[in-house]
């Protein structure tokens, strides 16, 4: 098996033009992190024990090979990523990681520039990985024969007799072509969701920052907020701080204000903010180092007071988080997360949110922590660990309300409890 505890260390400290890592942060970024005290995070140490944790999980499941087609995947088991929003819909980039180490990626185009310039643990690049309609056309199949056979090829000549192949994503084309050379399909989604779940100290750090730039932004979004704004203006903010500090995108547009809150899930549009009005939004956001920061506030905008109905809904919702937050420590169980600590009252559960806690990281992972009317018996049965991050959500809504209370924040489980990695102030017009 290869060594994967290189002494090598990339300095994030440097400009980003000289540094060797991807996706790195601005100076502005650098410079907000050095002003907070935080530590930088050691990007190759992050990579080396990301693909320990793939083998490991590997072993552990008895897999021979996995092979990923999902981006996020691709990023956390190489550090790499090439047009990511489009290859989550034009799967034209893979990655076979062998059960001895071996590694190969298939991407836009051979030995691409960027791989040149960067110490990765990668043994080969290829391509030829497409195997999507709007690439190859009626030669899907032909283009599915192929990258099968090459998988067949490696397999071989890397000695890996053994014929279990966990996928993550796949064109159905090349599942039926892999089946069809008698290779034992398992999920590989599992595999990667169960690696993924347990940050390293250098994760963390990396997350630490991503959120501090993910606050900052907010910041400037709060302060320049105004009545008169439509809701993409406003959103736009986020989007355009995010991208100074070197983050990448934000998964949904969960931004909406005033009655257009309720019910949540709206996404953020032309409509006008007024004054005297709330304004609720989810981060969703994919920051520097490529980490999920995934918080939710609720604002009142205006020069009045905010409804009696309203004030009372925001402490339902925030003792709905700081409660359930004192439930996480190592050893409790998932089935614990969902029937124990703060429980919505009746009034507000049609449309309570989808989970009360989930896992975070590159974007929302492993686990889901559902409310005890959509638990599932056998579908989430373990425990927390340190190491894991999780985000603890609450949503007040009202049936035919006018408005939603969303907040949510992003917490460590530590190997005493758990510490808050969110330190953006709530709301106190609502608290007074």
């Amino acid at each position: 098996m290869k060594n994967f505890s290189k002494n090598r260390k990339i300095d994030p400290s440097k400009a980003p033009e000289k540094a060797n890592a991807f996706y790195e942060p601005t100076n502005l970024a650098i410079n907000e992190w050095k002003a907070d005290n935080l530590t930088l995070p050691d990007i190759l140490s992050i990579n080396s024990y990301r693909r320990k944790r793939i083998l490991n999980e590997m072993s552990q499941q008895r897999i021979d090979a996995v092979l990923l087609f999902d981006p996020l995947n691709i990023r956390y088991a190489t550090g790499t990523s090439n047009m990511i929003l489009w290859n989550i819909h034009n799967p034209f980039r893979a990655c076979l990681i062998l059960s001895n180490g071996y590694c190969v990626l298939w991407d836009y185009q051979k030995n691409p520039f960027y791989l040149k310039t960067h110490d990765l643990d990668i043994d080969e690049v290829r391509s030829g990985a497409s195997m999507f309609y709007f690439a190859k056309g009626d030669n899907v199949e032909k283009a599915a024969k192929s990258f099968a056979q090459e998988v067949n090829e490696l397999f071989i000549s890397q000695k890996i007799k053994k014929r279990g192949l966990a996928i993550d994503k796949i064109m159905i084309e090349g599942l039926k072509e892999l089946e069809n050379l008698n290779f034992s399909i398992k999920n590989g989604e599992k595999l990667m969701e169960h690696a993924r779940v347990i940050k390293s100290d250098e994760e963390i750090k990396a997350m630490r920052c991503s959120i501090l730039a993910c606050e900052k932004s907010i910041k400037i979004m709060e302060k320049n907020v105004q009545p008169g704004m439509t809701e993409n203006e406003i959103w736009s903010i986020l989007h355009a701080e995010n991208i100074k500090r070197g983050g990448e995108w934000i998964e949904t547009r969960l931004l909406t204000t005033g009655p257009k809150t309720n019910p949540w899930f709206q996404e953020c549009g032309s409509r006008v903010l007024n004054n005297n009005e709330i304004l609720a939004f989810d981060t969703d956001l994919i920051g520097p180092y490529s980490i999920c920061t995934d918080i939710s506030r609720t604002w009142w905008i205006g020069d009045e007071e905010p409804s009696k109905e309203m004030k009372t809904d925001y402490k339902v919702a925030l003792d709905h988080i700081l409660e359930n937050a004192n439930l996480v420590a190592p050893g409790v169980n998932f089935k614990d997360l969902t029937f124990k600590g703060h429980q919505l009252d009746n009034m507000y559960k049609k449309q309570q949110y989808s989970c009360r806690f989930h896992g975070v990281g590159l974007c929302d992972e492993f686990p889901l922590i559902a409310y005890p009317e959509q638990f599932e018996e056998g579908a989430f049965d373990y425990e927390l660990k340190p190491g894991m991050t999780l985000c603890v959500e609450a949503l007040v809504s009202r049936e035919n309300g006018s408005f939603s209370i969303k907040l949510e924040d992003q917490l460590l489980v530590t190997e005493t409890g758990f510490e808050n990695l969110t330190r953006y102030p709530f709301d106190k017009k609502f608290l007074e």
